[in-house]
């Protein structure tokens, strides 16, 4: 095969920022996608139906006349003091799609997080009233629990008791990196879907180490072992309609990666959909990457698939070394920077 032709995708798992350092990479995702589920944790993080709304305008103010083929839609950040009524705001609007749960501390800008899920029960049984799916970073923070093993420990001891205090919940168990999730997310009841990332498809944790220390490829949650990065590309490529494409592209200057403590997070947008056909490729399952990437994630949502085709080719490229970013004479570095890739999106 030496082109796919697929309904324009959507990225239902993306990071942009904020300012000029949003401006400088939305066009990648744009270039690719019809459409992006964009994370709420900015600083301040994005709490509120008129926050997400302003956040949705700047982005498009960066596109600009990109914008009319790109089509953003916003989470809020879930925290202890989210109330019944911004839940159902935010239901009433056609531009916000769900609210996103980290756990305080987990991941990048995640101080502001949920500190205990009681204190949330009034948002959750409104979001579950009015069909607001909840995008969950699953991780404990317990630090008696080894950093590979928090997903794992998130399923006994948060997603399983969430799910059966409100069983009608929509929940999207984001970027998934276990054996362990991807079996729970195939075998749960309904409602529950969950996204999983190129670099999780493509890479283990050896590649965090090899020939020394590589922070490019240091994201929350960690690359986990071999074993798991395979269950997570039979999941993806098993054609199960639970699983979809969310690249959780996460944007830090070059400086910000390569320095003692480090910031997590893998861009992938530059060549999002060429890495995910190279997984699909190499399992010989690249006739199901159009479920994955422009059906599964559109049906979760209710909304249709795109209308629109985009075409991937055979053509041998090299991912970039690095990339301006922002103002100031910053750079960022791809995932995967320096290595072949053997698709690219035709023009």
């Amino acid at each position: 095969m030496n082109e796919c032709v697929l309904p324009r995708p959507d990225d239902w798992h993306l990071h942009l920022r904020d300012g000029a350092d949003m401006a400088s990479v939305v066009g990648y995702s744009a270039r690719q996608f019809g459409r992006a589920l964009v994370m709420p944790n900015l600083k301040p993080p994005v709490v509120s139906v008129q926050m997400a709304l302003a956040y949705r305008s700047r982005i498009l103010a960066a596109l600009g006349p990109a914008s009319a083929s790109f089509k953003p839609y916003m989470t809020l950040y879930l925290t202890d003091q989210t109330s019944a009524d911004e839940v159902r705001a935010a239901a009433q609007s056609e531009d916000i799609l769900a609210f996103k749960l980290y756990p305080a501390g987990a991941t990048t800008n995640s101080e502001s997080g949920v500190t205990d899920l009681r204190r949330c029960e009034a948002a959750l049984a409104e979001m579950e009233k009015q069909g607001v799916v909840l995008c969950v970073h699953g991780e404990v923070t317990d630090p008696q629990v080894d950093v590979f093993d928090r997903e794992a420990f998130f399923i006994d001891r948060v997603l399983i008791p969430l799910r059966q205090r409100f069983p009608g919940l929509r929940v999207v168990f984001e970027h998934i990196t276990t054996s362990q999730a991807a079996d729970y997310v195939r075998q749960a009841q309904e409602p529950i879907g969950a996204t999983i990332t190129p670099q999780h498809l493509l890479f283990n944790r050896n590649s965090l180490f090899q020939g020394g220390l590589r922070p490019h490829y240091y994201c929350l949650p960690v690359l986990k072992r071999e074993s798991h990065r395979l269950a997570l590309l039979e999941a993806a490529t098993s054609g199960s309609p639970r699983f979809f494409l969310g690249t959780d592209s996460a944007p830090h200057a070059r400086n910000t990666k390569e320095m003692d403590c480090g910031c997590a997070g893998c861009f992938s947008a530059p060549d999002a959909l060429a890495l995910y056909a190279q997984a699909f490729e190499s399992v010989g399952r690249l006739d199901r990457l159009a479920g994955f990437a422009s059906h599964h994630g559109a049906a979760f949502y209710g909304l249709e698939s795109s209308s629109e085709t985009i075409r991937l080719v055979r053509s041998a490229q090299t991912i970039a070394e690095s990339l301006p970013f922002g103002n100031g004479g910053q750079t960022i570095v791809p995932l995967a920077a320096g290595q072949r890739l053997d698709w690219a999106l035709a023009n």
